[in-house]
């Protein structure tokens, strides 16, 4: 079976009406990008696992320097996808909220299928 049509012809009112609902997806471009590296995935599926996850904690989840683990996690908060609270001498992250959590859980479950 080929990929391509056998014929070119295009629906224009479907083409229209697509382009006319299209909304801007840089933002969840971004989104997909953070959770398209491995190590982040993982974080981040960590954290549906735990309620909160301090910098050590990640790093020895993931297997590496507690600033690598750092770094992956900073990047993470900055794309909207986990937070951040200091607790005495020690940071812990957490998933922004349970949308990001519902991605996760949904993505595995489709990657099970």
């Amino acid at each position: 079976m080929k990929d391509v049509c056998d014929i070119v012809e295009q629906h224009e009112d479907v083409v229209q009406h697509v382009q006319q609902q299209l909304p801007e997806l840089t933002k969840t471009l971004q989104i997909f990008k953070a959770l398209a590296d491995e190590t982040r995935l993982k974080i981040a599926f960590a954290l549906t696992l735990a309620p909160k996850l301090c910098v050590c904690d990640v790093a020895a989840i993931i297997g590496s320097s507690n600033a690598t683990a750092s770094h992956h996690l900073r990047y993470l908060r900055e794309h909207g996808l986990a937070v951040s609270e200091r607790e005495g001498k020690q940071i812990y992250y957490a998933l922004a909220d349970e949308h990001v959590r519902q991605m996760i859980d949904v993505a595995y479950t489709h990657s099970k299928e």
